[in-house]
C-alpha cells in the first residue's frame, strides 16, 4: 500500500481556518484548536442571526407604520385590514418606506385603508 503525505491537504484546511478566524484577538487567530473552535461558534452565530435579522427588520416596520398611521387617526391593525379589504397588496417594507419618506403618499393610504375615519384626525 502507498504512503499518503498529507502536509499540502493539511496545511490548506489550516489556512482556511485562519482566514476565517482572522481579525480575533490572542491566540484564536493562529493556534488551530482556538481558531476551529472560534470559527465554529461565529458561524452558529451568523447562521442564527440570519433569520433573527429578518424578524428585527419586520418589527421596525410595523413600528413605523403603527406611528404614521396613528397620526392619521389610525391603528396600524385598522391600517393593515382597511389595505387588506381596498385590494392593497403592498408589503410592510414597502409601506414603512413611504411612511418615512413621502408623508403625501402614506396619507392617501391611510384615507384608503380608513375609509372617511382616515382623514388627518390630528393635524
Amino acid at each position: 500500500m502507498p504512503r499518503i503525505k498529507r502536509a499540502v491537504h493539511a496545511r490548506k484546511k489550516r489556512k482556511k481556518i485562519f482566514s476565517q478566524a482572522s481579525g480575533t484577538f490572542g491566540g484564536r487567530k493562529n493556534l488551530i484548536s482556538e481558531a476551529r473552535v472560534t470559527v465554529e461558534k461565529a458561524l452558529s452565530y451568523a447562521y442564527r442571526d440570519r433569520r433573527t435579522r429578518k424578524r428585527d427588520f419586520r418589527r421596525l416596520w410595523i413600528v413605523r407604520i403603527n406611528a404614521a398611521a396613528r397620526n392619521h387617526g389610525l391603528s396600524y391593525g385598522q391600517f393593515m385590514s382597511g389595505l387588506s379589504k381596498a385590494g392593497v397588496t403592498l408589503d410592510r417594507k414597502v409601506l414603512s418606506d413611504i411612511a418615512v419618506h413621502d408623508d403625501a403618499a402614506f396619507a392617501e393610504l391611510a384615507r384608503i385603508a380608513g375609509g372617511d375615519q382616515g382623514q388627518d384626525a390630528r393635524p
